[in-house]
């Protein structure tokens, strides 16, 4: 049965993208083969990602993990256009359980932040997997976001780090 596993690169001030979704901030990161993320990769039998994702990754530039992983991608949405490559579903319940199945006993990769925090409001998710990046971007979009406050206890799988990037690895309690 697999696992869903929300996986993220985080700026150390707990923000996944910039303002107004931006992600340029990512550029000029990379450092160097990181084994979590191999790991990670090879264990992945299908990705869920809401609009916001999947717009960024329909284009030359932004596929997913930058094209070294492929497979069956199902993405959350009431009104984008269809894409080769990319299974367009209205509910993240269909969505999560058409990835799982697909996935078999590898894992559903869950990119975007809102996508992340309805998968965990709906008890979809098992893990999480964050990558600290050694930048600090003052205000975006941040890891979690709950407004009012919510506690979600995580046990730590993996603590890390390669070269300047901390790495992450939670079960959800």
């Amino acid at each position: 049965m697999a696992k869903v596993i929300y996986h993220i690169t985080m700026s150390l001030d707990g923000f996944v993208a910039g303002p107004a979704d931006d992600m340029t901030w990512l550029s000029g990161l990379h450092a160097g083969p990181n084994p979590a993320v191999e790991r990670l990769l090879g264990e992945i039998g299908a990705i869920v990602m809401g609009h916001n994702t999947y717009a960024p990754a329909t284009t030359a530039e932004g596929k997913v993990y930058g094209g070294r992983w492929e497979g069956p991608i199902f993405v959350v949405t009431r009104s984008a256009a269809p894409s080769p490559g990319f299974t367009l579903v209205d509910d993240l319940g269909k969505a999560v359980t058409a990835a799982s199945s697909a996935a078999g006993d590898g894992y559903v990769a869950v990119l975007g932040a809102t996508t992340a925090r309805r998968c965990l409001e709906m008890g979809l998710l098992d893990e999480v997997l964050v990558h600290v990046a050694p930048v600090l971007l003052g205000d975006g979009v941040r890891l979690f976001d709950h407004p009012g406050g919510t506690r979600v206890r995580l046990e730590p799988l993996e603590l890390s780090s390669t070269g300047p990037i901390g790495n992450f690895r939670y079960r959800v309690a």
